[in-house]
Parts: C-alpha cells; sequence; structure tokens
C-alpha cells in the first residue's frame, strides 16, 4: 500500500501535514512518542477523509529505534512514497548552562534519526524510480544563531544534507526538499523555553506545510515559508556571518532576559 510517513505527527507542522495530506485522500502512517494522541488523530483523520490512516507509537533517539520503524513499514505491507522527517525540538540558553545529555539528545533525534530514516527509505525509492522526502530544517539554518547554537547547527546540517540529497536524485525520479519555516505557532516555544516573538512574524502550521507541498511539486531544492522569512533569510548572504551573529545574539540575549531565561 502507498503510504506516507510523517514522524513529529502528534502535533504542529506533522499534525498539519497529516491533514492536508489525509484531504488528498492518502494513506498515511503517523510516527510520534505519544500513542494516545496519535490513535486520537488517526481515528478523526479516518472519519472524516475515509482514509487508511495508521500509527507507530516510538522514541526514535533511542538505539534501533529507526530500523525497527522501517522493519514495521515492511511487516505491515507498506510502500512508503513519501517521507516526511518532521521530528525534531530546540533549546535555548548559554550553551555551557545547557543540559549536555539534552544537547546530544537534539543531535540524535534533528540530525542522525534523519539520516538513518533518509538512508532506509531513500534506497526503495530509488529502486522503484519514484518518492519524496521532505526533511523539515528551519529558517535558523542559514546562520549562526547565539543561545540556541546547536538547534542552528543541526538545521543547517538538515539544509545541506538535503539539497545534496536533491541534486544526487533529480535524475531518478525521487525529490528531495528542505522546508525552513521560520516561527511557527506550534508548542515548540513552551518545548524549548522560548519567549514567543511578535505576532507578525508567526505563520499557521497550515501555511507552512502548503508551502512545502507546493515546492515539493515544483521540483525545488528547498524553500523559505513565509516572504518575510525568505526576505531575511535571502539577506544575510550579503553581510559577514560575524555580524550576523552578533545581532541576533543580542536580540536574543534581550529576549531570553524578557521572559527570565
Amino acid at each position: 500500500m502507498k503510504t506516507t510517513l510523517i514522524t513529529g505527527a502528534s502535533s504542529g507542522i506533522g499534525e498539519a501535514f497529516a491533514r492536508a495530506l489525509a484531504a488528498r485522500g492518502e494513506s498515511l502512517l503517523l510516527v510520534a512518542r505519544s500513542e494516545e494522541r496519535l490513535v486520537s488523530l488517526c481515528n478523526e483523520l479516518g472519519r472524516e477523509h475515509g482514509v487508511n490512516c495508521q500509527h507507530f507509537a516510538v522514541d526514535l533517539t533511542e538505539g534501533g529505534a529507526c530500523g525497527r520503524l522501517f522493519e514495521e513499514t515492511k511487516a505491515r505491507g507498506l510502500e512508503v512514497e513519501t517521507l516526511v522527517n518532521n521530528a525534531g525540538f530546540g533549546s535555548m540558553g548559554e550553551f555551557t548552562s545547557l543540559e549536555l545529555a539534552r544537547e546530544l539528545n537534539m543531535i540524535e533525534l534533528n540530525v542522525r534519526a534523519l539520516v538513518e530514516l533518509t538512508h532506509l527509505f531513500l534506497k526503495p525509492m530509488r529502486e522503484r524510480g519514484r518518492g519524496a522526502i521532505i526533511n523539515v530544517a528551519s529558517t535558523a539554518a542559514f546562520q549562526p544563531v547565539p543561545y540556541m547554537a546547536t538547534y542552528a547547527a543541526t538545521k543547517a546540517f538538515v539544509l545541506s544534507f538535503s539539497e545534496a540529497l536533491w541534486e544526487e536524485n533529480r535524475g531518478r525520479g525521487v525529490k528531495v526538499l528542505a522546508l525552513c519555516p521560520g516561527v511557527t505557532e506550534t508548542n515548540f516555544f513552551a518545548a524549548a523555553h522560548i519567549g514567543r516573538p511578535p505576532h507578525r512574524t508567526v505563520e499557521t502550521p497550515d501555511e507552512v506545510v502548503t508551502t512545502a507541498l507546493r515546492a515539493l511539486a515544483r521540483g525545488r531544492s528547498h524553500v523559505v515559508s513565509g516572504w518575510l522569512n525568505y526576505a531575511l533569510a535571502e539577506s544575510q548572504r550579503l553581510v559577514p556571518r560575524s555580524l550576523v551573529a552578533r545581532v541576533l545574539g543580542r536580540a536574543l540575549s534581550k529576549q531570553r532576559s524578557e521572559v527570565g531565561g
């Protein structure tokens, strides 16, 4: 059965992908840690759209978790036509003050799990001569971000990795897209203990997903969601990276102090 697999599917951008693709009639495999939330969402999408929606609850940072997920798709007879690597999280603070275990766990999820899942599912896509992978990066990928050093570095990896795979697979029928949202109305801020920026800069998950699916259809290597985010990302190429880091550092330092960080 041709299926779209979405990680981090229980909320935010992942949930928005699930809702948008279910509305298109696509079969889904939703992956996240919260089984209760996945069951509820699958039942809802099945009722509303009549699609086959399955779930698999797993912590992708656990040893062997990505391999178990891959084997589970084979055991269920699912042919993953599209992979959405959305699972990830961030943190904020001076690097030396942050818990090292959490920073390493972030790298495990944002980078290692994404690379492993991409490797596992890309090979059969290439053999079939069709498929698509959307890797969720961030506008943080375009510059160093003081006080979010590890997070921004993981997203820079995702952007570079995805663009390289886009070129490797252009002639093989497989699309690869790096999605770079800016500030989005999700639980990211609460989870990372980050103050929410001004509302005018915030997009909804639905807006981000609409941008992603349009860019994927056009065969883009990456897309920045939101015209203001795009303008900011592009403008930073024109100034020294050290200056960008300094400006962002001052802004985020002020933001941390305002929220008691």
